[in-house]
């Protein structure tokens, strides 16, 4: 049988089909506006990638509860929501044919002390690494509370379906919540919800369950789930295979390949595996998911050229190519790849020359937040924008809070 190419469509169990083998993955995008609706900058931005050419959009992680954000200008989805901003933000991703997902997170314990003193986790563990003093102990949720967010996720999904958006993704990795449940090192509850790899994997299946009720048979529901957590006593790529057994068998739609926390980041590459020419981060992983699944997989995670791209195709270890950094510096990159078998997009790190700024102000992190802001603005792609523009940028934003730490 041929192998897909990257202009190939792909139908899964549920939905339309996706015209293209490139999605945008999740970014935080800190669109927000003061009620934690999108606003039209955050709908202009989702147009310039749909007339881009992309072929399936996830969302910025959207949050299922107002009092848990993870970022200042994170979106809510909840009863109090401008749906009509929701409508038009999922009106304008869908353009040239394009799908657009709903990312759904709840934080846990990654909440920054100075949006949260108090957040809650599965268990009262700290962040670890020195994120202590960035992000205060977590209470340990009780059973009812449990009970409360799963029906948040169910929530926030049914309302995804009303406004218009083409299916759902949970966020199951990076160390929230969902992430959080999974990993011995953070779930060191004795009840149902904890103290075997069963229980840790109980609460992703009811929300997946929950989910699946408001939103009915034939609505898309997929998953960002880690390979690991790559750290000593986290969620293993062993239990990470049951995870995707179990929820196979539940009846996923898509499962996103992504990897690390806040306190071992190897969604960016830290600690990530990466062999031979292979340009992605976790492709050796979604070859050994192969032999448990059949549900279509997306990699995410250093691809930078078309020619590693359709590598990963050839290989069978992925059905879809995760974009993340380079569509925030370049929303038309998808037409490039798809009609340019030799593209590429090199992207050096940026840095202002001076170390302790570049940490101090996150520039791994706000640097790329400062492109989505342009495309947002209707302003034309700038892949060598000076850090110094982030500078200035985040201080105008944030003033003092600029310095206080949002993410790992």
């Amino acid at each position: 049988m041929a192998t897909p190419t990257l202009n190939d469509e792909k139908t899964l169990q549920r939905g339309r089909p996706i015209k293209n083998r490139l999605s945008k993955s999740a970014m935080s995008e800190q669109l927000g506006n003061a009620r934690h609706d999108p606003d039209e900058r955050l709908a202009r931005l989702y147009r310039a990638w749909a007339d881009g050419g992309i072929g399936l959009s996830m969302t910025g992680n959207v949050m299922i509860d107002r009092n848990a954000l993870g970022e200042p200008k994170n979106v809510v989805l909840d009863e109090q929501s401008d749906l009509d901003a929701f409508r038009n933000w999922a009106e304008q991703g869908q353009a040239n044919a394009t799908q657009v997902w709903m990312q759904l997170n709840h934080p846990g314990k990654q909440i920054p002390r100075f949006l949260n003193s108090q957040p809650v986790a599965p268990s009262a563990v700290p962040l670890g690494g020195g994120l202590e003093k960035m992000f205060a102990t977590p209470r340990a949720l009780e059973g009812d509370e449990i009970q409360a967010i799963i029906g948040q996720f169910a929530r926030s999904a049914h309302l995804a379906k009303e406004t218009g958006f083409s299916g759902v993704q949970i966020h199951g990795a990076h160390g929230y919540l969902v992430s959080q449940f999974l990993s011995p090192r953070h779930n060191q509850r004795d009840d149902e919800w904890g103290g075997s790899p069963e229980n840790r994997r109980r609460f992703v299946l009811a929300v997946h369950e929950a989910i699946r009720e408001v939103v009915g048979p034939d609505f898309p529901v997929g998953i960002k789930l880690n390979s690991a957590d790559f750290m000593k006593d986290g969620f293993s790529e062993e239990e990470s295979m049951d995870v995707v057994r179990a929820l196979t068998e539940a009846g996923i739609d898509l499962i996103e390949i992504s990897g690390g926390t806040y306190e071992a980041p190897a969604m960016t590459g830290f600690k990530a595996k990466k062999e031979n020419a292979r340009e992605a981060y976790f492709l050796d992983y979604a070859d050994a998911v192969r032999r448990h699944t059949d549900v279509p997989l997306m990699v995410t995670g250093g691809f930078r050229s078309a020619t590693a791209m359709q590598q990963a195709l050839d290989s069978g270890a992925t059905d879809f190519i995760g974009l993340a950094r380079p569509m925030a510096v370049d929303p038309e990159l998808p037409r490039t790849l798809l009609s340019n078998p030799q593209a590429k997009l090199a992207i050096k790190r940026p840095s202002t020359g001076f170390k302790g700024l570049d940490k101090a102000l996150m520039l791994d992190i706000t640097y790329y937040e400062s492109h989505l802001a342009r495309h947002a603005d209707g302003k034309k792609p700038r892949p060598g924008l000076s850090p110094w523009i982030t500078v200035a940028s985040t201080f105008s934003a944030m003033g003092a809070n600029a310095f206080k730490p949002r993410r790992g």
